[in-house]
């Protein structure tokens, strides 16, 4: 099942108040895992970036004045994210913005019937709060080190590991990897093989030795199995 987890960043609140999107952000999940495959693109709004959405996100009208319109993206975006499900914190937001920028280029709308909303998802899994995404990263155990100021494409990252976290589809350890060996300097990640008490019995028997013997020695001169028992 294809997936995309998604965020925005914007001039301010209200896209009927003239408010535009300036930054867009996707990953792509596969079967709930990230594919590598993501969308991203700061826009020029074509109007100010008032003080109060450049404290949050950092981005000033100066350093958006030379990147693409939304127009400029619109059919790009729209490929990328297909008819495919949309994974979105307080996703009510994001779709109010992104419909507002596809209207005003006179593309489709998109469905609300598509929307993953993770807010809704954490408060019905969660009886208490906060539910901001940086509050569910400390739940789950998330890094978000990197996230001094918003970023729509950091932030999709991180939401697509919150998102996983929700719904519990995290794959559980398999428990192959018995310990980690203090001698390593607690390198994460250290696999100790613990050492095998009574080797395993040989499984081949010299009846099956020879009947391969007898098989590869029918392949004639040049078959491959000669030149591995060459080397």
């Amino acid at each position: 099942m294809r997936e995309i987890v998604l965020d925005t960043e914007t001039t301010g609140l209200d896209p009927a108040q003239g408010h535009r999107v300036v930054e867009l952000g996707c990953i792509e999940l596969l079967n709930r895992i990230p594919t590598g495959a993501s969308f991203h693109r700061y826009l020029n709004p074509e109007r100010d970036v008032p003080p109060e959405a450049f404290a949050v996100h950092g981005l000033s009208a100066e350093f958006l004045s030379d990147k693409p319109r939304f127009c400029d993206v619109a059919d790009e975006f729209i490929a990328f994210i297909g008819d495919a499900p949309l994974v979105a914190h307080n996703a009510g937001f994001d779709h109010s913005f992104l419909c507002a920028e596809l209207q005003r280029v006179e593309r489709a709308l998109i469905a609300r019937e598509r929307l993953i909303d993770t807010l809704m998802l954490a408060r019905r899994k969660h009886s208490a709060g906060p539910y901001s995404l940086d509050a569910l990263c400390v739940r789950y155990g998330i890094d978000n080190s990197r996230r001094s100021k918003h970023g729509a494409l950091l932030d999709a990252e991180i939401l697509a590991e919150v998102y996983v976290e929700l719904l519990g589809a995290r794959q559980a350890q398999l428990g192959l990897a018995e310990t980690i060996d203090p001698r390593l300097g607690g390198q994460d990640g250290a696999i100790v093989l613990p050492d095998r008490p009574i080797a395993l019995a040989p499984r081949l028997t010299e009846a099956d030795r020879a009947a391969h013997a007898d098989f590869v020695g029918s392949l004639g001169g040049e078959a491959m199995w000669l030149k591995y028992r060459t080397a």
